[in-house]
């Protein structure tokens, strides 16, 4: 028995196999309703060893929510396309364990052979590293080049246009100057990996994607919905302001107060302030230096937080096709902000100019 993922051998003499597990999930759309429901079998990674009788490397790259949101920006100030393409089970693109024969998939007679992996899964460590190293050989050898800030973004210019490729994993945006070179690049990721063709991009990594006469809007208002859901205990009345600046908080240093709950509370908006709602960002700093003890006053800080969520639940962010000028702005406390203001600024042009260079 053989397929394109496994093939029945003998174990090796002094090996053991890994185990499995059945994982059964559901994949939601953007709007909470659901999307597919996917099975999918497991290798136990946790029993793997290092070393070369399992794996030797685990890291795998991503792409940075500051690179999309700046691929979007880019987009928008000159009007490009924008599609996206999902890769199908991407783990099993890695080319490679002995492991058991599946619940459901045991041959017959052959109950003692075990299943030699051709190709990486998911669960194993080195399945991310596997499944990267394949896209980036795939993508090099197609004429492709790698941006030197950003691994997972790469770029193509050719005499018909350029092209964008920025890759999270699974999920792929391809932002080009015309249709035809989004869509031969589409041809050529379908014939090497199995592919799944969304259309014009209208969700990432849960952040929705909106088009307009002026630009390009970035919005989590369903992921905002979910988090005031979640968390709906801590959520008292709409505030029109993320903090109070009269509120002046402090370390604790007497009894904690739901740390765990607060933590997560944190994390929550530290993800939607990195991806689309940068108005936050200073309530969200200030709160976080007190997850490890908080106290009642700093849960009425984080309570306001979410207050102003709910206010403002359906803002975004907007990229519109204004001149690309970079405007800065700092209050009155230069002591403290002129050499902050000039790093960020340096940062900015010195992310930004790899982006430009193939406009």
């Amino acid at each position: 028995m053989q397929n394109h993922t496994w093939e029945l051998v003998d174990l090796p003499p002094e090996n053991k196999p890994l185990g499995y597990k059945w994982i059964f999930k559901r994949k939601m759309k953007a709007d909470g309703s659901i999307d597919k429901y996917k099975a999918r079998l497991v290798p136990k990674g946790f029993m793997q060893r290092e070393g070369s009788l399992y794996y030797f490397d685990t890291y795998s790259p991503v792409t940075r929510i500051t690179s999309i949101r700046m691929l979007i920006a880019i987009a928008a100030i000159h009007n490009l396309e924008i599609h996206q393409m999902d890769v199908k089970t991407a783990f099993l693109n890695g080319d490679l364990d002995d492991m058991e024969q599946p619940e459901g998939f045991i041959v017959h007679g052959q109950e003692r052979k075990v299943c030699r992996l051709v190709k990486s899964l998911y669960g194993l460590k080195q399945a991310p590293k596997q499944w990267h190293h394949k896209f980036d050989t795939t993508m090099l050898s197609n004429g492709f080049k790698i941006n030197e800030c950003d691994k997972c973004v790469y770029t193509k210019s050719t005499q018909e246009g350029y092209v964008i490729v920025c890759l999270y994993v699974d999920d792929m945006l391809i932002i080009g100057s015309n249709h035809e070179i989004i869509k031969s690049t589409k041809r050529m990721l379908a014939s090497k990996f199995d592919m799944k063709d969304m259309g014009v991009a209208d969700v990432i990594l849960g952040i929705k994607i909106s088009r307009t006469s002026e630009g390009l809007i970035l919005s989590q208002s369903h992921y905002i919905e979910k988090i005031l859901t979640k968390f709906s205990n801590y959520v008292s009345s709409s505030a029109k302001t993320p903090y109070d600046v009269n509120l002046h908080l402090s370390k604790n240093i007497g009894q904690c107060i739901s740390q765990s709950e607060y933590a997560r509370i944190i994390g929550s908006l530290m993800y939607i302030t990195n991806c689309t709602r940068p108005n936050i960002a200073y309530s969200v700093n200030r709160l976080r230096r007190y997850t490890s003890n908080p106290r009642k006053d700093h849960w009425k800080a984080i309570a306001r937080v979410l207050g102003y969520l709910k206010f403002t639940q359906n803002y975004g962010l907007h990229f519109t096709r204004y001149p690309a000028v970079l405007e800065g702005y700092c209050d009155a406390n230069w002591i403290s902000t002129r050499l902050e203001v000039h790093e960020w600024i340096c940062f900015y042009f010195g992310r930004r100019s790899h982006f430009m260079e193939i406009l």
